[in-house]
């Protein structure tokens, strides 16, 4: 899968991703970097077919309200460590691709994932 991880996040996680095979690009690796706004990442996740991953609500609400970005990963783990976010991911990659090929939004806590339609 491909994903755009948003700003607030490591960019250690990129490196997580790729070794599990996925296609991760993080905010600092664009033109405007971690000032990219967040209309432009909604619009470079959708053109490019990518979920958005990331902890700020405000992405939630576009997507609710507005459609876009078309795929979201929230994470809602609360105050973790980043090796432990980390370790979210590893443990659930085959979680997040399934729960993506059956919805567009997917809140992610530190036990559980929740699927949104």
């Amino acid at each position: 899968m491909k994903w755009l991880v948003d700003a607030q996040l490591p960019v250690r996680l990129c490196d997580v991703l790729k070794r599990l095979g996925q296609e991760p690009l993080h905010t600092t690796e664009l033109a405007s970097g971690n000032a990219t706004t967040d209309e432009t990442l909604c619009s470079i996740a959708d053109n490019d077919g990518r979920v958005v991953v990331t902890k700020d609500r405000d992405f939630l609400d576009s997507h609710l309200v507005n459609g876009t970005p078309r795929k979201l990963l929230w994470i809602r783990t609360g105050n973790i460590s980043n090796h432990a976010l980390l370790r979210v991911f590893e443990q659930r990659i085959e979680e997040l691709e399934a729960a993506f090929s059956q919805v567009d939004c997917v809140e992610v806590t530190a036990s559980e994932l929740i699927l949104h339609q």
